[in-house]
């Protein structure tokens, strides 16, 4: 690739969430500006090759850093390095930013609930979206269902928490639905101590579990649905919606739209 289409960023700190989920951060040059929701190519040198990987932005557009969360991917060639990051190391970064899972996407119907479900890492977007000031003035109601496996993939909840009190009014009109579907044991977090979804998302959506712990309904007239995460997943719970007479955003008409994050 041309040097011209990338800048080499340091890294600025790693934070580790289990032993195979981490996310860092990376100095932010003056020229890269993004939608909340889209995502980054970075790259890493490897026997002299470049290799890019795309990684949506967990930051806020206004941010000063550029945040990433990352699985580790075993004898993967690229997050078998990365995953061995530290601050100081050097990255590069492609110069323009990809993608449109972005909330300028919807034009009909008009905002009013905003439902965000991911799996795994396919949270990081919505992350990026909630430490927006835009879903918060456009949107009455906000839900962020976030599904793992385990309890300790569950990454970004007193984030989270401090996301919606500084954004939502306090969190009075934003739902956190955190959803462990390999639970092993009584959670006991306080966060979900309140909560008792343990199946996969287009479940949840089928036996209407999400929206009874919700307290709102999927509605083709007023939701937007926007899915990030494993392939499987996005198509299932696509279908699962689809089912209940939400349709694809095409064109800017529609209720859902998705990301498959990888």
């Amino acid at each position: 690739m041309n040097e011209e289409k990338f800048t080499r960023e340091t890294v600025l700190s790693v934070r580790r969430w289990s032993e195979n989920l981490f996310s860092f951060t990376l100095t932010r040059p003056a020229h890269f500006r993004f939608s909340a929701g889209q995502f980054a190519r970075i790259g890493i040198e490897v026997d002299g090759e470049k290799i890019f990987r795309a990684y949506s932005v967990v930051s806020s557009p206004f941010a000063e850093e550029l945040e990433f969360f990352s699985i580790v991917v075993p004898d993967g060639a690229f997050t078998s390095r990365l995953q061995h990051l530290k601050a100081g190391d050097s990255l590069l970064l492609e110069k323009i930013p990809y993608g449109f899972l972005t909330l300028a996407r919807y034009q009909k119907p008009l905002p009013h609930d905003l439902w965000l479900l991911a799996t795994g890492t396919g949270l990081a977007p919505f992350l990026s979206m909630l430490q927006d000031f835009a879903p918060w003035q456009q949107y009455q109601h906000i839900i962020l269902a976030y599904s793992v496996r385990t309890r300790d993939e569950l990454a970004y909840v007193k984030d989270i928490e401090s996301i919606a009190q500084s954004f939502g009014e306090g969190g009075a009109r934003f739902k956190f639905l955190p959803i462990i579907t390999r639970a092993d044991s009584p959670a006991s977090d306080h966060v979900l101590d309140q909560y008792v979804l343990h199946q996969r998302l287009p479940i949840l959506i089928e036996n209407g579990l999400l929206e009874q712990q919700a307290g709102l309904a999927l509605n083709p007239a007023t939701s937007h649905v926007m899915l990030c995460g494993n392939p499987q997943m996005v198509d299932d719970t696509r279908n699962a919606l689809k089912a209940r007479g939400l349709s694809m955003n095409r064109r800017g008409e529609g209720n859902i739209a998705v990301e498959n994050y990888w």
